[in-house]
């Protein structure tokens, strides 16, 4: 059995498969050569470049590229900001346990200490009356299980 590994395939692993190749508009993505409409990261970069090089309005390059304007301001940072590196797509929403602060967690422990069968959404009932802070017992049992990851030898 052969093992399909195609470049969209790749792409979408990387999680930079552009959604929607079929808006961008630009002729030199049309020909189906060297550039391709489907890698996110050659279209930002083709995008930004035809600004940069070309002279070109950012609205209409924005419309040319199948992108909005914000995401071409956005892209146009990231380049500034990071290099090439900067247009790979991001993870969006909070990058971590950022209400399971140390008080919290400390407050968990202690509360875990006293009863150690003590559920996850017990925890977060408790955290909420005691602390005034909304935490889902999804994040609780997240936060646990990295702790107990942490603490547990290799084998």
């Amino acid at each position: 059995m052969t093992r399909r590994n195609t470049k969209a395939e790749r792409l979408k692993a990387g999680k930079s498969l552009n959604r929607h190749p079929e808006r961008v508009s630009a002729a030199w993505f049309q020909s189906g050569g060297f550039f391709d409409a489907q890698d996110l990261v050659q279209v930002k970069y083709e995008m930004l470049r035809h600004v940069k090089h070309e002279g070109a309005s950012k609205a209409d390059t924005a419309a040319l590229f199948g992108m909005s304007r914000p995401a071409f301001y956005q892209a146009e940072a990231a380049l500034e900001r990071e290099g090439l590196a900067g247009l790979l797509p991001r993870r969006r929403g909070p990058k971590g346990a950022h209400k399971l602060t140390a008080q919290v967690m400390e407050f968990i422990r202690r509360r875990q200490a006293q009863d150690p069968n003590v559920y996850a959404r017990a925890l977060a009932g408790e955290i909420k009356a005691q602390l005034d802070l909304s935490v889902h017992p999804r994040s609780i049992e997240r936060a646990l299980a990295r702790k107990k990851k942490r603490r547990t030898p290799p084998p």
